[in-house]
């Protein structure tokens, strides 16, 4: 049996149509030929939900839902399947008929995972999921854990960031589609990697959203992305369902290791029972049943560590949450930018204290934002790989005006003590894709907005904002132009190079004595130390001592110990001596020392 379900609590009627696959329509939304045409009705219950069965479908059967009188089908809500975009008919699919590989497979848990972010799109030429599955083997050799992939659910056009998804139960089809997916997953798995997907519940796109359509989705008020999704107003239950069912979906079905939970600060619920906890408990349910560890990584501007306390403890139960103070901090003090939200960050106190403590803004003074921002967290108490931490990001890149990533602006030297200071924390490491070769490329803000008065409305917005920053229009990429997104998509050409080979090897020797070296990926901020001068900083991790030079000029940094054996990893130009190292202007090293 085929069955068709959909929550429309607010209509009187609801059809479904459906047109074969032999006949698929060309034309726009719900067109359909009269010999295809075939309408069904379905049945309403006092809960808002209407139910229809019929005699199994094939897979592939475009359908569409009929709302009272009005003949044009809308896609299903929950659709799986969008072949012909987000404003045509939905298809029919089949969650069980993928062959999958990994039926060993045990999972990957956060804490002593290193991940690795990437879009889909741009990470290849190809732009799909089978080109990146063509590239894992060069993640393996890196030696991530964990791949975090950039949204994939269904938007509108062939080019996004996704965070523009509308029907956020279907698989962007220009990549490959669900099944596509599913290959990447399972081609994952194969290699030892898991698979973290990012998903955005906050907010819906700008095009092609006909949820308001179906029922209460949505409810007064905005964020900074779009209306406020209904998780605590009339009707709301079937709303919080329609997400926790859609996180579970992920999951399960397309056996997933985790989801990053898109500026979970911006859902709005009142509710005594948070969404992120219920979402939490949930998915905890989920891996018992699965019997493997499942991630949930939010992502949070409000520094509030009660998403990743345990619930016994008042928290919400989150796996980890990202840490942006620590980007900014490293951020800052290796480059010297201080515009906009960088203002407070930038000093070698400020990177000691994230170090030992997460967060910079922890009930301190946040002068981007005129007030007091955040609270401590309990040292003892919370491990640092609830904590994702990194040097760059696709949000740290590409929403700078131009896109470019921190290795256009700094020398080899200062990445390399950017990626020793991030490598060798407390936190969960996490790269961004092409990080690891000093990636010539940068990662602009793209889009593909097929209606021309939003497009030209998000290219002015684009401009307006960084021209606010004392950016030229012309010098801000219009993100409608596919030049833009061309020059985002990697240059893996470039591993070719010495430069950027060498750096490669150097991001994959650091990894390697992250996993070899218990004290490097030691969580327990309490036993974290650090030295500070005033442009240099030594990080103590059990005998282990992460030396920084900031100075322009070279510098003997003293060590409480002895410097046994040769160095783990420094950058060029490093010497030892029995008590001391001497560090060249802008670099690091990891040495052991006696204790």
């Amino acid at each position: 049996m085929t069955a068709f379900e959909v929550w429309a609590p607010a209509v009187s009627r609801v059809r479904v149509r459906l047109c074969p696959p032999a006949e698929q329509p060309t034309g726009a939304a719900g067109e359909l030929s009269a010999a295809a045409d075939e309408v069904h009705e379905l049945a309403g219950g006092p809960d808002g939900w209407w139910r229809l069965e019929l005699a199994e479908l094939p897979a592939g059967t475009r359908y569409g839902f009929l709302l009272d009188d009005d003949e044009n089908a809308l896609p299903d809500p929950r659709s799986v399947r969008q072949p012909d975009g987000v404003h045509e008919l939905s298809a029919t699919y089949d969650q069980d008929a993928f062959g999958w590989t990994d039926e060993g497979w045990t999972g990957r848990p956060l804490p002593g995972s290193v991940l690795y972010e990437l879009h889909v799109g741009t990470f290849t030429p190809g732009g799909t999921f089978d080109a990146a599955i063509d590239r894992l083997d060069h993640l393996v050799d890196l030696g991530v854990d964990l791949v975090e992939v950039l949204p994939v659910n269904a938007f509108n056009g062939p080019r996004n960031w996704g965070y523009d998804g509308v029907l956020w139960y279907a698989v962007h089809e220009p990549y490959g589609g669900p099944d596509g997916l599913k290959r990447l997953v399972d081609a994952c798995h194969a290699r030892g990697l898991g698979v973290v997907l990012d998903v955005v519940y906050n907010h819906l796109g700008p095009s092609g959203n006909y949820l308001p359509r179906f029922g209460p989705y949505l409810k007064a008020g905005r964020n900074t992305w779009g209306e406020l999704v209904n998780l605590d107003g009339p009707d709301s239950d079937e709303v919080r369902r329609y997400i926790v069912d859609n996180a579970l979906m992920w999951l399960r079905d397309y056996h997933l290791d985790g989801l990053r939970l898109d500026a979970v600060h911006a859902l709005a619920d009142d509710r005594a029972l948070h969404l992120l906890e219920e979402l939490a408990s949930e998915v905890d349910a989920l891996s018992s049943r699965v019997n493997r560890p499942l991630s949930l990584i939010a992502e949070s501007d409000r520094n509030d560590p009660r998403l990743i306390t345990p619930r016994v403890a008042g928290g919400y139960g989150l796996a980890a949450s990202w840490d942006d103070d620590v980007h900014h901090c490293v951020h800052a003090l290796l480059t010297g930018e201080r515009q906009g939200y960088y203002a407070d960050f930038g000093s070698v106190e400020g990177v000691a204290k994230v170090l030992t403590g997460a967060y910079f803004h922890d009930g301190s003074w946040s002068s981007f934002r005129r007030r007091h921002h955040g609270r401590p967290v309990d040292r003892r108490s919370t491990p640092g790989h609830r904590f994702v931490v990194f040097l760059q990001d696709h949000d740290q890149i590409g929403n700078r005006a131009t896109g470019d990533r921190i290795s256009a602006t700094l020398s080899d030297s200062l990445c390399r003590v950017g990626a020793l200071l991030m490598l060798t924390s407390p936190f969960t490491p996490m790269l961004f894709m092409g990080e690891e070769w000093a990636a010539g490329s940068p990662w602009q803000f793209f889009t593909s907005h097929p209606e021309p008065e939003l497009a030209a409305n998000v290219a002015a917005g684009r401009r307006a904002e960084f021209a606010a920053h004392g950016w030229p229009p012309g010098e801000v990429p219009d993100p409608q132009d596919p030049e833009t997104f061309a020059a985002s998509v990697l240059r893996w050409e470039e591993l070719a190079e010495p430069a950027h080979a060498a750096m490669f090897r150097f991001y994959r020797r650091l990894i390697a004595l992250r996993r070899s070296i218990p004290e490097l990926s030691d969580p327990r901020l309490s036993e974290v130390r650090v030295d500070t001068g005033a442009d240099w900083l030594t990080v103590h991790r059990g005998p282990y001592r992460i030396a920084v030079n900031l100075a322009d000029r070279r510098r003997t940094v003293a060590l409480h110990g002895i410097p046994v054996d040769v160095p783990l990893a420094t950058t060029p130009g490093f010497v030892y001596a029995r008590h001391e190292i001497q560090l060249p202007a802008g670099s690091g090293a990891i040495v052991r020392c006696l204790v």
